[in-house]
């Protein structure tokens, strides 16, 4: 059985340590990386060739609707992502395909995450191309039809399909959206949450991952 890859995003940047039965990748890269300029085939293969054989993406995002906020744990099962370019790892036509997070491997991050603490089993993750913040028009429209919002979960988990990798996504909320609230959104509110809630996210992943590594035992 293989290993489990884990994707750090910057609120979880150097937070969990390759060992032998995880491998992780901090998905900006050190020096940061700008989320439109990250390399998701890149990290993706680095994981492949290093013997993965399912994927978790932990990412930062903003909640857009008021009862998912700051300190949420969202585990989606579907995206949206209309507003980016191609994004893909082929040249054939079976770039062709559906995208979607594997329901199995998702299944299984959830029950692993609800046995460490509360989390939200499903929902639409919405991405957008980044790297500005949504202005508070953009994230009314989005509400309509997404739970969270971020930069980086729907390329990385087209590119980890392509590559035959099993995706989920472990998403975070440290803000809620632009406008959400009367307050508008700013990057350090953003990093602010972040920092608020890695001491948690931390003892929840310290649990949770130990239990989805037994699979590579």
């Amino acid at each position: 059985m293989g290993k489990l890859g884990v994707v750090l995003g910057s609120g979880a940047a150097g937070l969990i340590p390759t060992s032998d039965e995880i491998v992780s990748v901090d998905r900006h890269g050190d020096p940061y990386v700008l989320p439109h300029m990250v390399d998701h085939e890149g990290n993706m293969r680095t994981l492949a060739d290093a013997g993965c054989d399912r994927v978790l993406g932990i990412s930062s995002v903003g909640g857009l609707r008021p009862d998912l906020g700051p300190g949420t744990y969202v585990v989606p099962d579907d995206f949206i992502a209309l507003d980016l370019g191609p994004v893909t790892s082929l040249d054939t036509v079976e770039a062709h395909r559906v995208a979607r997070f594997d329901e199995a491997w998702r299944r299984e991050v959830v029950d692993a995450l609800r046995a460490a603490g509360e989390v939200k089993d499903g929902g639409v993750y919405w991405q957008v191309a980044g790297p500005r913040i949504e202005t508070a028009a953009e994230v009314r429209l989005i509400a309509q039809h997404a739970h969270v919002v971020g930069m980086t979960v729907a390329s990385e988990c087209i590119i980890a399909g392509e590559l035959g990798l099993p995706y989920a996504s472990l998403c975070v909320v440290d803000n809620l959206a632009n406008g959400v609230t009367m307050q508008a959104l700013t990057a350090e509110d953003v990093r602010k949450g972040q920092l608020e809630h890695r001491p948690d996210l931390e003892a929840v992943l310290g649990s949770a991952l130990a239990t989805l590594a037994q699979r590579s035992a």
